[in-house]
């Protein structure tokens, strides 16, 4: 049948190539798994419990489209720890995801430019291509650093945007202070919005985590709840603003009433929870399994150590062809990301550690095997 009833902007995104994998997954039986981006704990007992009883008491309809009052009120204190910000201006999202295409619907028209890193999280090439827009790449291999001169040479008349993710999926790197001011700098010189993505901020294993919004006003902090509480499922996220860009925040909910209409309603009373409830034991796990990962693959792979989230970005020895190795992974049952997915280059591919240290053990003994194969 023909497609010809489709809509040229469907035809501009591809399936995702992760959830190509994961379909390859149901084929196997109980294979390595260091495909899946989300905790493998569940989501802590206090947190089910709070929403439980939200929903028993309930709390099951629409809240207003920019959240429930407690939890923006709670979420804007959260917001002035990091910030100078006196009023910040929050909006509760189906996910960073939701938060993500909300603000990119917001900002994008047709042939604006966004400016970000090569490798990249997923969603922002195809929904930028998607709208319009015309995905700026920063290369940043091979060390994943914050590439500042390079980011102010990419910068044109038709920027409108930058976007940084800190820590980084598919990467695992964590930017310093230093690079997100000098950045902080680039943008502001040029009078750019920067969209920091800090989904994974709670696992970061260098010390004194930074975030661009500690040192730059026109900042869109985008963050969430899918990730260090294993909600991955509730859909819930958040953007936080400058009172400078309180018409983006405007225009991010009038685009959220016309589509997720508001983040589930009952979950949001856990995410309340969730915001005084500490996850260092549980980021001190994950440190522990990338610890385990680096030591088990570097003597055979040239990776750099993550420094965050849950992932390694993990180069295939001698050059050879990265979707090659993967499909040779998946056959040896190691589910692994082809890099192409994250990236312009077809060099890396992608672990998630998140799974047993057992796993992670028997999955890095055949990704070495293979790499020593050539």
């Amino acid at each position: 049948m023909s497609d010809s009833y489709l809509s040229d902007r469907s035809k501009r995104i591809d399936a995702s190539g992760i959830r190509k994998v994961f379909a390859l997954a149901a084929e196997l039986e109980d294979p390595i798994n260091f495909s899946i981006g989300q905790p493998d704990f569940d989501v802590p007992e206090a947190l089910k419990r709070q929403a439980i009883e939200a929903i028993e008491r309930g709390f099951n309809r629409y809240s207003q489209t920019m959240g429930e009052r407690q939890l923006c009120e709670a979420i804007a204190t959260d917001v002035q720890k990091v910030t100078t910000w006196s009023d910040p201006q929050v909006l509760t999202t189906s996910g960073v995801s939701g938060a993500l295409l909300l603000a990119f619907m917001a900002v994008i028209n047709p042939g604006d430019e966004i400016v970000t890193t090569d490798p990249y999280f997923v969603i922002y090439k195809h929904v930028i291509n998607m709208l319009g827009g015309k995905c700026v790449f920063v290369d940043t291999y091979p060390d994943f650093q914050l590439p500042v001169e390079a980011f102010r040479q990419a910068i044109t008349e038709r920027t409108k945007m930058i976007v940084i993710n800190s820590p980084s999926n598919p990467t695992g790197t964590v930017y310093s202070a230093e690079e997100l001011q000098a950045l902080a700098e680039v943008a502001r010189s040029h009078d750019l919005i920067v969209m920091s993505d800090e989904i994974y901020e709670k696992f970061s294993y260098r010390p004194n985590y930074a975030s661009m919004a500690t040192y730059y006003d026109k900042t869109l902090l985008l963050r969430g709840f899918s990730k260090a509480y294993a909600m991955t499922g509730w859909r819930l996220g958040y953007a936080a603003t400058h009172p400078c860009l309180k018409p983006l925040i405007e225009a991010m909910t009038k685009i959220q009433q016309y589509t997720f209409v508001c983040a589930p309603a009952p979950l949001q009373w856990g995410a309340l929870t969730a915001l005084e409830y500490d996850v260092t034991e549980l980021v001190d796990q994950y440190r522990t399994k990338r610890d385990l990962l680096y030591d088990c693959l570097k003597g055979d792979f040239d990776l750099v150590k993550p420094e965050g989230a849950f992932y390694a970005f993990v180069p295939v020895p001698g050059g050879r062809d990265a979707t090659r190795f993967v499909k040779e992974a998946i056959a040896n049952n190691v589910l692994v990301i082809p890099g192409n997915v994250f990236s312009e280059r077809d060099t890396h591919f992608r672990i998630s550690y998140a799974t047993s240290n057992e796993k992670i053990e028997q999955g890095a003994e055949i990704l070495c095997r293979l790499a020593r194969q050539g």
